[in-house]
């Protein structure tokens, strides 16, 4: 089959998932607007409260991230104190935790996030959201290696 413009429309994968997560993320950014918090610092913090201290190569693979952008967001969380790194055991390595700050930033944003992750299962369906996060999930499972060294 010849590749073009045209025979692309509504085919690429990528182009749908990230369509759909900017239209997602705007929502989310809106609503947690009044905690001070971006979706994606929300979520930040929401795994460093579930699981402590981790490194930041750990960190980055947990939440699917390169450490170049994930270093990114973390400079304006370490800035405003949401956030700490320490030396980890391996002097070469560094430990990101939230702080006591960034926990009542969190709990402060929770409700925020809560209404607007109800509003969007109520429209979308709660089976159909459960089944897309689902289905995200295995994308993740799919073995590509994009952070990979080549």
């Amino acid at each position: 089959m010849m590749l073009s413009p045209a025979s692309l429309e509504g085919r690429c994968n990528c182009f749908a998932v990230r369509k759909a997560a900017r239209y997602l993320g705007a929502a989310y950014d809106k609503a947690l607007a009044p905690a001070g918090l971006r979706n994606t610092q929300f979520s930040i913090l929401q795994k460093l409260a579930s699981i402590g201290p981790v490194t930041i190569k750990q960190l980055a693979a947990i939440i699917a991230m390169d450490r170049t952008t994930l270093a990114t967001n973390l400079k304006p969380l370490e800035r405003e104190g949401l956030v700490a790194t320490t030396v980890a055991e391996d002097r070469r390595a560094r430990n990101i935790e939230i702080t006591a700050h960034g926990r009542a930033r969190f709990e402060e944003a929770l409700p925020h996030w809560s209404g607007v992750q109800d509003a969007f299962e109520r429209r979308f369906g709660e089976r159909e959201a459960a089944a897309l996060r689902h289905s995200l999930q295995d994308v993740l499972e799919t073995g590509f290696e994009p952070w990979a060294n080549p």
